[in-house]
């Protein structure tokens, strides 16, 4: 399964999700409460701190709840990662 999660609204992700036609489920965080526990949330000095984005970040989580691996994709090509993270899986498998 696949989650993805920002601080936008429901309303904005929803907008974003239909618009880029994504085919898995969004997560609204605009309270950043999900953001804090899974370290996502820019500390003041960081870039893009202003903009009030989330980092980068992706988990890949095993079937028991446990964090096996975190993806940091600060300055990351977005489709290396995909296969980076599909490898990953095929070697847990």
């Amino acid at each position: 399964m696949i989650v993805g999660a920002s601080f936008d609204t429901v309303e904005e992700q929803k907008q974003f999700a239909d618009e880029q036609n994504f085919p898995y489920s969004l997560i609204s965080d605009p309270e950043r409460i999900a953001g804090a526990a899974f370290d996502a949330v820019r500390e003041e000095g960081e870039d893009y701190f202003e903009f009030g984005l989330p980092r980068r970040i992706s988990y890949l989580i095993s079937p028991d709840g446990v964090i096996t691996k975190a993806y940091d994709l600060a300055g990351k090509d977005l489709s290396e990662h995909a296969a980076e993270v599909l490898a990953d899986i095929a070697a847990a498998g």
